[in-house]
């Protein structure tokens, strides 16, 4: 047996904004961080936990606070039990009563719940030798029902459904898990969209994005729409006719705004239109669907948990999923949101991008492919090229696609060197900005 020795806790920030990377029409200076966490064991088998929630700078501290509230409950436990039952682990954590009135199941201490359990399926998938998407990918369909959580779910999806869902994905799976391999996973990249980029850079990474074998990118809008028209004029010449090209207004617009907006975008074929408006309104998305159609509308990055992404399905206010490794409270947690959209016959096609989101993201996935929805036609994975270096196992991502990571674990896992060097305010990279 082992125990939970200690839980370490760093404030991690990149510098992003000096380039204006991430930029988009509402987080115009983001810097890409991680409220990062190290959950050491005695266990003398090298295989420490590690997870993070992703934030763009300010308000990084807060959710490294918020897992620190958490950690003071763990350290010193035993490790096995926790590892044997992820499902009533997750349930502990959410369900804690104190914990709970401060959501409940959204929000700061929802999004560092899910950091924690993260970090114990890194533990989890280290110890049986395995990348996190075959671990989960191996379970039968009983143990993957028991990691998931259905209340709030069953007027939607029942058990019976979920578990219909899972025996389904079972059949066939070796021959996916080769097919996986073989061809990887489809990728799309944002690099070419952010706000910030002058008209040459974007004409560039457009064709360097097709170049590079991406079958899709996404471009930010929102901020001007004469801007906007311009820019995906330029877009759609460089990339031609009938390539898809997504765009994403991070919430910025009212519906008849959004409605009129995206209309006037519609001549250049946008293939979906992220986040048009407030996250958590789901009948303002179900009317832009209705008003923009047959455009679809895609969002999930900023849902706080499976109850809103049950609404959204069941309001058809939507028809991309794109669920988030680190929105939510973990794995557990998405695996609900994977089955929901199985269940309703919707793609799922991740946000990722922010440090760190490719590398576990990608898991989700694959996972969803092999076990779940059986499907990979028309699912397409971001990718954003930065930030890949400072992980141990960075993305594969070569053809336009995702190669399936082969280190044992959930890819979260940074280099000593990277935290060290970034930890904020005293960091070598935040020093020498002082």
């Amino acid at each position: 047996m082992s125990y939970i020795v200690d839980i370490d806790v760093h404030d991690v920030r990149f510098p992003t904004s000096r380039e204006l990377d991430g930029s988009d029409a509402m987080n115009p200076d983001p810097d890409y961080s991680a409220a990062y966490l190290v959950v050491r064991t005695d266990a003398g088998d090298g295989h420490d936990g590690h997870g993070f929630v992703f934030t763009i700078g300010r308000g990084n501290d807060v959710e490294c606070a918020a897992i620190s509230a958490l950690a003071t409950t763990l350290v010193g436990r035993e490790v096995e039990p926790i590892l044997d039952d992820m499902g009533a682990f997750w349930r502990e954590l959410v369900h804690d009563s104190q914990l709970r009135w401060l959501g409940p199941e959204k929000g700061v201490m929802h999004m560092a719940i899910g950091a924690v359990v993260n970090a114990f399926w890194d533990i989890k998938a280290k110890r049986a030798g395995l990348p996190l998407w075959e671990l989960l990918a191996r379970m039968s369909p009983e143990e993957l029902l028991g990691l998931t959580d259905l209340r709030y779910l069953s007027d939607v999806m029942t058990e019976e459904d979920a578990l219909a869902i899972l025996r389904r994905g079972a059949e066939g799976r070796e021959e996916r898990i080769a097919r996986l391999r073989a061809e990887g996973y489809a990728a799309y990249t944002t690099t070419p969209g952010w706000l910030g980029y002058s008209d040459e850079k974007l004409a560039r990474l457009c064709r360097e994005a097709i170049d590079a074998g991406f079958p899709q990118i996404k471009l930010k809008v929102g901020a001007d729409r004469d801007d906007d028209i311009r820019r995906l004029r330029i877009a759609r010449e460089v990339c031609g006719d009938g390539f898809p090209i997504a765009v994403d207004a991070n919430q910025r617009w009212d519906v008849a705004e959004a409605i009129d907006w995206i209309n006037d975008l519609a001549e250049f074929d946008i293939h979906w239109v992220e986040e048009p408006t407030s996250p958590d309104d789901v009948l303002a998305h179900a009317k832009i669907q209705r008003g923009i159609d047959p455009i679809p509308v895609a969002t999930g990055e900023h849902c706080q948990s499976r109850i809103m992404f049950k609404q959204f399905l069941d309001a058809e206010a939507l028809r991309v999923l794109q669920i988030d490794a680190c929105r939510v409270a973990g794995v557990n947690e998405n695996i609900a949101i994977l089955l929901l959209a199985a269940h309703k016959g919707v793609p799922v096609c991740p946000h990722a991008g922010g440090v760190g989101l490719c590398e576990i993201v990608q898991h989700l996935s694959m996972f969803d492919f092999i076990a779940v929805s059986g499907e990979s036609d028309g699912r397409v994975i971001e990718f954003v090229d930065h930030l890949h270096e400072h992980f141990v196992e960075p993305v594969d991502v070569r053809d336009g696609r995702y190669w399936p990571p082969a280190l044992p674990g959930s890819g979260a896992q940074m280099h000593e060197e990277s935290i060290t060097t970034h930890l904020y305010p005293t960091g070598e990279v935040w020093a020498e900005a002082h």
